[in-house]
């Protein structure tokens, strides 16, 4: 005898910073959850040229 759960069920968690919230997907495929969280552009590091006379 095979058995298997049916029905809703809800899950929460935080998500890590540097994460961008509004791109975030989810997709569910023969009962495997995907889910693809993208970096924001912010907080990267980035190289400056500072100009001046001298």
């Amino acid at each position: 005898m095979l058995s298997r759960r049916a029905g809703r069920f809800f899950y929460r968690t935080s998500l890590p910073s540097g994460v961008d919230g509004e791109k975030v997907e989810a997709d569910l495929t023969d009962g495997i959850l995907t889910v693809r969280l993208p970096k924001s552009g912010v907080g990267k590091r980035r190289r400056i040229t500072i100009g001046g006379k001298g």
